[in-house]
């Protein structure tokens, strides 16, 4: 397999072929020469072979997520659009980040280059016509993978968010003006419809001028008149406005899940009516286990409520079950152990669900002040079908007064928005049990400067945190391109949602600290050192040890430390560490 691989990199196809086939004589069944046999017949332009090669390759690991990629691109090529669609979100779900995402978008000839003349006069605007020329739209409508990314997850590049703008205007000019869709019709609304779910996934943080939101909301206007008048309404209009207005808070949206329309149309009613319908039915029946009366607590209790956060699609932890189910990673003792976990401040419920998954036979108490995040939570976890974890609303300062102690507790991107974290961390440690674990995220104050910065050039220019604001100060970043101190920001996840950037450069309370700051924590609440978590494909430990190559270092915060001081974007997300319960004599304390 090795040498098939060198032969097709030295573009010798025929031997790549030859060797492949010897292998598959006697493993008929190896996942890499059977792809490796399809990439090649692809190259070559036999798109049959090709997915009958991938067929058989997916049939041998089913969750491989570029195969799945690959089998698309050969359905695409032989316009089988269903299937390439159900292979394209196969690929995502199993395990596309968001820097592959992009990318694949990228590899379209079309989208580079519209992104090119779109960059080649930022910030000045491209005329429609000049961007999407005779053809209009329908060339980029007929992009199955940009449709299936949509769909499935906020895409975070400004360029491609830039053209997506664009199509989005068209969109509303064509509705305004009641024209019919030309060409595929099919095809052009099934990618409308996506467009709104990307729209409605980022909360409208696009761009949008004063006109354009004024003949939004003009056709929103008669969208409700249609709704009230009982009159039929055309999937070009309701997609218009879904691009611009969330659809659940039109008076009568419920009765548009009565009406006649294609699938595309059906699953955007799902997703902006449906589901908020749900979650607007769970606020109610989700138990307070604590007042929330700390001011600090009840601003961000109202922050969260506004913009619960983060809104997520994509089923995240569909590669994790495939792989724990397939044995390729391990069933350890404890993951089965029958724990006590808390999740302090679980938002909208991903790390609830992602230890959920871990710890399969434990009890989780899920606990945030935002009953509108818990009640996404609670749905998303009920599409799951997972049964193990318990929703309330809760403050961390008063969780005492429950009366129970955890096994585990995981508190992440959260004590930072307290009035005083130290006090909610220390809130946290009573309910430990002896020998306890506990995972924490912080901010680092090294890390981020940058945003630091652009939080006081926000307040310096009188933006508040509302929609409009918030895309103002964006735009604002947007167009500073060649300044370094914004590149952070624009690599952020975040910084791509309404929710996202307000929680990011608009938070009502943020804190930051340092590693000596937690190293003396630890050392006068008896806490011990256990070590940081870093993203799967990070460099920063390998890094690490080049310089601290003691296998202890690793659990030293003073290395740690001088490690950040050369390296400040080490934590640009947060810090991450776990400590543990436990009293130690004073030789054993942290650094101060």
């Amino acid at each position: 397999m090795a040498e098939a691989n060198r032969h097709y990199k030295r573009g010798q196809l025929v031997q790549a072929q030859s060797l492949c086939h010897r292998l598959l004589v006697s493993d008929p069944a190896n996942f890499n020469g059977l792809n490796l046999l399809g990439v090649i017949a692809q190259a070559s332009g036999d798109h049959k072979l090709a997915v009958k090669m991938f067929t058989k390759a997916i049939a041998a690991d089913r969750q491989n997520a570029a195969c799945h990629y690959n089998i698309a691109n050969s359905y695409q090529a032989l316009d089988r659009r269903t299937e390439a669609i159900s292979h394209f979100k196969a690929a995502i779900a199993f395990g596309m980040n968001d820097k592959a995402i992009e990318g694949m978008i990228l590899q379209s000839p079309l989208i580079a280059r519209f992104v090119d003349l779109i960059w080649s006069k930022w910030p000045l605007p491209v005329a429609s016509e000049e961007l999407f020329g005779a053809s209009g739209i329908a060339a980029i409508a007929s992009d199955a993978f940009l449709l299936c990314a949509m769909e499935t997850t906020i895409i975070k590049n400004l360029a491609i968010e830039i053209l997506l703008g664009r199509v989005r205007l068209q969109l509303l000019r064509l509705a305004a003006a009641g024209g019919a869709v030309s060409g595929d019709a099919g095809t052009i609304i099934g990618f409308f419809c996506a467009l709104a779910q990307q729209c409605f996934i980022g909360e409208y943080i696009f761009d949008q001028t004063e006109e354009e939101t004024r003949l939004a909301t003009r056709l929103r206007d008669s969208l409700v008149q249609k709704l009230k008048n009982g009159d039929d309404i055309s999937a070009l209009l309701l997609t218009a406005v879904a691009a611009y207005f969330p659809l659940h808070t039109l008076p009568l949206a419920e009765t548009l899940l009565h009406k006649d329309f294609a699938e595309e149309v059906a699953a955007l009613l799902r997703l902006q009516v449906r589901e908020p319908q749900e979650e607007a039915g769970d606020r109610a029946s989700i138990p307070a286990l604590t007042t929330i009366e700390d001011s600090v607590s009840l601003e961000v209790m109202r922050q969260y409520e506004e913009s619960p956060y983060p809104r997520w699609t994509t089923d995240w932890l569909t590669q994790f079950v495939a792989d724990r189910a397939q044995g390729k990673t391990g069933d350890r003792v404890e993951d089965r152990a029958n724990l006590e976990i808390l999740v302090a401040g679980c938002g909208t419920g991903q790390h609830a669900i992602w230890v959920a998954r871990i710890f399969p036979n434990s009890r989780i108490l899920a606990i945030d002040v935002s009953r509108v995040s818990l009640a996404y939570a609670r749905r998303r976890t009920r599409d799951l079908g997972l049964n193990n974890i318990e929703y309330a609303q809760a403050d961390i300062l008063k969780l005492a007064t429950i009366g129970r102690t955890f096994d585990r507790i995981e508190v992440i991107g959260v004590l930072h928005h307290l009035a005083e974290p130290t006090a909610g961390w220390r809130a946290l440690l009573a309910l430990l049990k002896p020998d306890g674990d506990m995972c924490i995220g912080l901010y680092s104050e090294a890390a981020r400067q940058s945003i630091v910065q652009a939080r006081a050039l926000s307040a310096q220019r009188g933006y508040r945190a509302t929609p409009d604001d918030i895309r103002k100060f964006r735009q604002e970043i947007m167009r500073d391109v060649d300044s370094p101190r914004w590149k952070l920001i624009k690599s952020f996840r975040d910084f791509y949602s309404m929710s996202g950037c307000r929680d990011l450069l608009f938070n009502v309370m943020e804190h930051r600290f340092s590693i000596p700051e937690i190293a003396a924590f630890l050392n006068d609440n008896d806490l011990s050192f256990l070590g940081f978590e870093f993203a799967r494909g990070s460099l920063v430990v390998e890094r690490f040890r080049e310089r601290f190559p003691d296998p202890s270092a690793l659990t030293n915060l003073e290395n740690w430390h001088s490690f950040e001081e050369s390296n400040p974007q080490t934590f640009s997300d947060m810090y991450l560490f776990w400590v543990r319960k436990s009293r130690r004599s004073d030789a054993d304390k942290v650094i101060e």
